[in-house]
């Protein structure tokens, strides 16, 4: 059974307490903490807890937190730059699409992107992240083309850029393969790649989704390739919707398994559906979007699913609104996301949180947690400690040097 020495912030009080919990969730939950790998059925049983089981879900992920990255919050200062809203796809939980016929429907000219980039060097971001529509008879070399002139501009800024729909849709677009026109993506400026475009890797649930939706092994197939080139990725999951427990279990070990063959995620980021704008709620019947304890049980089962692969759980701010953030930060993750400076893509859906943190707010709400802030590279390189209100630059902590050991020669 689970005790208090397990955990050394727990006290005696804490001991007898977790002695009322179902005894299968403790014995899971010392798997958890003695490192050891947690089955899908055993993410399910973790996936429906309640109660002191829940308490102590929360408390065992965050100690599993702790040890591998230790009280440091990481953020990153960056600006998403959202291109286009024109789109042929018609995902039933997107409320960001737009008919190029539509009044609101843009394609941003090579002026304004380079605007918003020299706004974000400005403004001290270290990355710009180009995510937009996928235009039905779109140019297959306009991603080429966005990536060169943001490097024209600023060729210090990261490029974390284009998820596997738009790869897939670019690829489709000029009729390369699939390894030249990512290779063709990194000579350009790419230096990352957001892992969105998941949902929830179910072919099954994607279908309920969308139609046109890229298939689960056409997912794998770009993020793989693209890690083996030597470009890392995030990756996510969307949930609140039509999935169910184990869509979620299948979807984390699906993510530990690619990781553990290609060391190539920097991050995981649980995305929760905002439901609000969009065909699946208003005329599907899915559910609103997850609900407080989901989102808590949710990043604290992937801080322990994902335990000794993928150092780094991200709250999104955006879709879980500030407070809610602070809490997940307890329950398991470790990183606040980044400033944004506009954010399109969830607010056409419905949320209403915002489209920009300051670094400033970020330190503080880190610091009201009682954890230390650092401002962070897109790859998890530490690039500046703040210690209550004091900024020191300081070299990168080991435990967030950069996690992906991958190809550097492209081939």
């Amino acid at each position: 059974m689970i005790t208090a020495t397990d955990i050394p912030h727990l006290t005696g009080l804490l001991d007898r307490f977790l002695n009322m919990m179902d005894p299968s969730i403790a014995r899971i939950l010392d798997k958890a903490l003695e490192d050891k790998e947690i089955s899908v059925e055993e993410c399910i049983k973790l996936l429906e807890v309640r109660d002191f089981e829940l308490t102590a879900l929360v408390l065992v992920a965050d100690e599993l937190r702790r040890r591998a990255v230790g009280d440091i919050v990481t953020y990153v200062v960056n600006r998403n730059i959202n291109f286009t809203n024109i789109c042929y796809v018609g995902c039933k939980f997107c409320g960001f699409k737009r008919r190029p016929d539509q009044e609101d429907a843009y394609m941003r000219t090579p002026e304004e992107i380079e605007a918003k980039v020299e706004d974000a060097v400005r403004r001290g971001a270290t990355e710009v992240c180009i995510q937009g529509g996928l235009p039905r008879n779109m140019d297959g070399y306009l991603y080429r083309d966005i990536l060169r002139l943001v490097k024209k501009k600023a060729p210090q800024i990261h490029i974390h850029a284009y998820s596997p729909m738009e790869i897939l849709h670019g690829v489709e677009r000029t009729g390369l393969s699939l390894e030249d026109y990512l290779l063709m993506l990194k000579e350009a400026g790419l230096g990352t790649i957001p892992g969105t475009a998941a949902e929830i890797l179910d072919d099954e649930v994607r279908r309920i989704l969308s139609q046109n939706r890229l298939k689960v092994a056409m997912w794998v197939k770009i993020i793989t390739t693209a890690h083996r080139l030597g470009i890392p990725s995030t990756a996510t999951i969307m949930y609140g919707h039509v999935e169910k427990p184990w869509h979620i279990a299948n979807h984390l070990a699906l993510i530990r398994s690619i990781q553990k063959e290609t060391h190539g995620f920097t991050e995981f980021v649980p995305l929760g559906f905002v439901h609000e704008n969009t065909f699946l709620y208003r005329k599907d019947g899915s559910r609103p979007g997850p609900t407080g304890l989901e989102e808590l049980r949710m990043h604290a089962v992937s801080r322990i699913m994902l335990n000794g692969y993928i150092k780094n759980i991200q709250v999104s701010w955006v879709k879980l609104g500030i407070k809610l953030a602070q809490l997940c930060l307890n329950a398991g993750a470790n990183d606040f996301s980044g400033t944004l400076m506009e954010e399109n893509i969830s607010k056409a859906a419905g949320a209403t949180t915002g489209e920009y943190l300051a670094p400033e707010e970020m330190r503080r709400l880190i610091w009201d947690l009682g954890r230390t802030p650092a401002e962070r590279s897109t790859t998890y390189q530490l690039l500046k400690v703040f210690n209550q209100k004091e900024e020191v630059t300081t070299e990168a902590n080991p435990a967030y040097t950069e996690e992906v050991a991958l190809p550097v020669s492209g081939r």
